[in-house]
C-alpha cells in the first residue's frame, strides 16, 4: 500500500474525521491490525482563511503547493487535499507533483452517478458555491448542480464560525435542513455536503435527501488509490 500524503488542517476538525475514516477503511480492506500509512501536513488555517477573504488565491496556491511538494519528498505515493474550498488551487498543487492527486469532487460524482442520481444540490462555503471550479467539475462528470439561494451567507457563517471550531448547534442544523428542503423542492434528488465540516451537522438521518459526504467519499477514494 502506498503512503497517503494529506494536506489537512482546513479545518483540523474535518482532518480528524479524515484520519478516522482512512484508518477504518484500510482496516476494512486489509483486515487484522492494518492501519493507514499516512503523512499529513496540518496547515494553520487562520492565515489561509485571511487569503480566502482577501481573494489572494495565488498566494494560497503557492503555500499549498509547497506543502504538497514536501509530502512527495517525504515519501507520499498518492496525495489528497482535505478541504473542498481549497481545491480551487488544485492546479497549482498538481503542477509541482508527479504522483496521483485525488480530486475531492471526482469520487463524489462517481458515487452519485453510480446510484442513478443526476440532479443534485450542493452545499458548501460561499467560495465553493459562487466560484465555478467545483460546480463545473461536477457538471463535466454528467451532473446537474443546484445551488442554495438566499441562505448562502448564513451557511458560510455556520461553517467558519461554528463547525470549523467544533461547535454544533440545533438551530444551525435546522438552517441546513431548510436549505436541503428547498433544494429538494427545486428537484434535487440528493445533496452533496461540499464542505468537509458539514458532516458534523448533517447526516443521512437528519436530511430529507440522500446525503453524499465528500469527507467520507474522498478518504475512501484515497485508500483505494493507495492500494492500486
Amino acid at each position: 500500500m502506498k503512503t497517503i500524503g494529506l494536506i489537512g488542517g482546513m479545518s483540523w476538525q474535518s482532518s480528524a474525521h479524515y484520519y478516522r475514516i482512512l484508518n477504518e477503511e484500510t482496516a476494512r480492506r486489509l483486515g487484522g491490525l492494518h492501519s493507514v500509512p499516512l503523512l499529513m501536513d496540518s496547515v494553520d488555517f487562520a492565515p489561509i482563511e485571511v487569503l480566502q477573504r482577501s481573494g489572494d488565491w495565488e498566494q494560497a496556491g503557492h503555500i499549498l503547493a509547497a506543502k504538497a511538494a514536501n509530502l512527495v519528498r517525504a515519501g507520499a505515493g498518492v496525495l489528497g487535499l482535505a478541504t473542498n474550498t481549497m481545491h480551487l488551487v488544485a492546479p497549482a498543487i498538481q503542477a509541482v507533483i508527479d504522483i496521483p492527486f485525488i480530486h475531492i469532487a471526482d469520487p463524489t460524482a462517481q458515487a452519485l452517478l453510480g446510484d442513478g442520481f443526476r440532479r443534485v444540490g450542493l452545499l458548501g462555503t460561499r467560495f465553493t458555491l459562487e466560484k465555478p471550479f467545483y460546480r463545473e467539475r461536477l457538471e463535466a462528470a454528467g451532473l446537474e448542480v443546484l445551488l442554495p439561494e438566499a441562505e448562502r451567507i448564513q451557511l458560510n457563517t455556520i461553517i467558519y464560525e461554528e463547525l470549523c471550531q467544533g461547535i454544533v448547534t440545533e438551530p444551525s442544523r435546522r438552517i441546513y435542513q431548510e436549505a436541503i428542503a428547498q433544494l429538494a423542492a427545486r428537484g434535487a434528488q440528493a445533496v452533496i455536503l461540499g464542505c468537509t465540516e458539514i458532516g458534523m451537522l448533517i447526516t443521512a438521518e437528519t436530511s430529507s435527501l440522500p446525503v453524499y459526504d465528500t469527507t467520507d467519499l474522498h478518504a475512501k477514494a484515497l485508500v483505494s488509490a493507495a492500494l492500486r
